[in-house]
């Protein structure tokens, strides 16, 4: 996202806490994502309410390949991403999510991006304790916006505000 925004390639981008805002002009998002894991409706897991790290230690994983050694995530499993038995990483959470619904294992996600909800074979389940992050809109810094971007950057502000 960083990239297309630093190219010109693109106007906005929505990143997640924690990242560098200093190049870029930015809109807090008054919400916040849930992490959890989805997974398949029949796996053993989806029997619990709520996902405590200790139930993912020996369980086949999924990670964002954007997760980090010492990031939110890894501190809140407790756990070196080396002693886990991550299986597969995705960038896009779609190509994630048909790996979980092939059986490959589980994947650690936020909440909103799937709607594993009807007749899907997947379901969400949130992270305990919790585990939210922020969000921004953001625009690089110095750019001129075209009247199109100007006028959804001004329509924003007004819904955030």
């Amino acid at each position: 996202m960083t990239e297309r925004l630093n190219k010109g390639l693109i106007d906005f981008g929505v990143l997640f806490e924690p990242t560098n805002l200093s190049a870029y002009n930015h809109l807090r998002i008054p919400v916040q994502d849930e992490w959890g894991v989805l997974m398949r409706r029949d796996a053993s897991l989806a029997k619990k309410e709520r996902i405590a790290p200790e139930d993912l230690w020996d369980k086949p994983l999924i990670l964002s390949r954007q997760q980090k050694e010492g990031g939110a995530l890894s501190v809140w499993l407790k756990q070196d991403f080396s002693k886990l038995n991550i299986v597969a990483t995705y960038s896009l959470l779609y190509n994630g999510s048909l790996m979980v619904d092939e059986g490959m294992g589980y994947a650690l996600c936020l909440n909103h991006i799937i709607n594993p909800t009807g007749e899907s074979n997947l379901c969400f389940r949130p992270l305990f304790p919790k585990l939210s992050i922020g969000l921004y809109v953001v625009w690089k810094k110095y750019q001129s916006l075209n009247k199109a971007s100007e006028k959804f950057l001004a329509q924003l502000k007004e819904l955030i505000e």
